[in-house]
């Protein structure tokens, strides 16, 4: 029996095989800190369990939902996204639910990508693009994300003989893995190259609340005539802590959101409907009960920075999402380093060349471990004499 020749070109998922080094280190009684994915260690808040369950006791939600959401859901995420952004979507047509954000992104995929066919993809980035890309047939064109730009795209870099044959163009701000932020402004000239070129926008907004220091990160539709091209992923996974509850949308424009809609009514069933429910109570947490989730992750994020400086590392704190990307020492390649780590401490860590080539000589650090644990990785580093410089 041989499977798909496609599959060939498909590389093992990075974050299975960090599961599987952990799972082997356990076997072996080493003492794992695991900061390797991105999976909130939190418990989901209590109203949102609690709209769960008595959404669960209510026979009405025990059947199959409606394929794009049900028409609550929708008018919640609508509603939500003009309280939080002004930006107004039509729950009818510019909203579909999601089974979390990573198979909306594959199917955007199916419903858009002919062989042959450009996808714009930023690297470092979610490894799902670009195997999403293999699997429909397309091309995929890099657009490298370096420091000294902010780990912002150049557009003006894109040759315009692949920009006409382009069909999708991925951001995702704020960033993962390189916790990047983006304004309006990059945005908007992100929104005028996709006009130009009739590409279609994707913003992979999985981050949107996670942010610090009294960051809001903006939304792409937030640019005057976005929603003409432009639909933007949001997931409840990392603000609310749902990730195993796997629900989410995606909005704007009305072909991009219809399309991915008549996929999706061919490849899944929809969203259990009492998840549904408990996700409208997650869109009602307050902005207090938001940042008390918010500190933990910033308090983390402090003690890791503080501790990696003192190290050596020449890093500043991100002010978004749920990572520290850093630099590994001279003299080390990513996955050298990410194996020393993994040898001398304990430490999970993926190498930055996990998320593309652009990706080689970073690594990534998931501030999903307490504090107790962030503290006792930079002891072990230090006692290794695992220094910066």
């Amino acid at each position: 029996m041989q499977p798909a020749r496609r599959l060939q070109q498909i590389p093992p998922y990075l974050f299975a095989e960090i599961d599987r080094k952990r799972d082997a280190l356990v076997a072996q009684g080493v003492d794992v800190i695991n900061m390797g994915i991105g999976d909130p260690d939190q418990p989901t808040p209590a109203h949102v369990v609690q709209a769960m369950h008595q959404a669960i006791d209510d026979p009405s939600t025990h059947n199959y939902p409606p394929y794009q959401g049900t028409k609550e859901y929708r008018q919640a995420a609508a509603a939500w996204m003009q309280r939080r952004f002004g930006v107004t979507v039509d729950p009818d047509r510019e909203v579909v639910s999601s089974i979390g954000s990573k198979e909306a992104i594959h199917n955007t995929f199916l419903a858009f990508v002919d062989p042959g066919d450009y996808v714009l993809i930023p690297d470092p980035a979610y490894p799902v693009y670009r195997t999403s890309t293999l699997f429909a047939g397309g091309e995929s064109y890099v657009m490298p994300l370096k420091q000294e730009r902010g780990f912002l795209p150049d557009f003006t870099a894109i040759p315009t003989d692949v920009a006409r044959r382009a069909k999708l163009l991925w951001l995702n701000y704020p960033n993962n893995p390189t916790g990047a932020i983006a304004d309006l402004d990059f945005f908007a000239e992100a929104v005028a190259f996709c006009r130009e070129f009739d590409i279609l926008l994707c913003h992979d907004h999985a981050y949107s609340e996670m942010a610090y220091d009294g960051y809001k990160p903006p939304s792409a539709l937030q640019v005057p005539g976005a929603k003409d091209v432009t639909i933007e992923f949001h997931s409840l996974s990392k603000s609310y802590n749902m990730t195993g509850w796997r629900v989410g949308f995606v909005c704007g424009s009305a072909v991009g959101v219809q399309a991915l809609g008549q996929v999706k009514t061919n490849v899944d069933s929809g969203v259990f409907k009492a998840i549904q429910r408990a996700a409208i109570a997650a869109f009602q947490t307050t902005e207090a009960q938001l940042q008390a989730l918010m500190q933990v992750y910033q308090r983390r994020r402090d003690l890791v920075v503080s501790g990696l400086q003192s190290l050596g590392w020449p890093i500043t704190a991100p002010k978004a999402t749920l990572y520290v990307w850093a630099p590994v020492p001279p003299g080390y390649t990513s996955t050298e380093f990410a194996t020393l780590l993994l040898e001398k401490c304990g430490i999970i860590v993926p190498p930055g060349n996990g998320y593309g080539a652009a990706g080689e000589g970073f690594f990534r650090i998931a501030l999903t471990v307490p504090e107790e644990r962030v503290k006792l990785a930079i002891e072990r580093m230090q006692q290794a004499g695992i220094r910066y410089c």
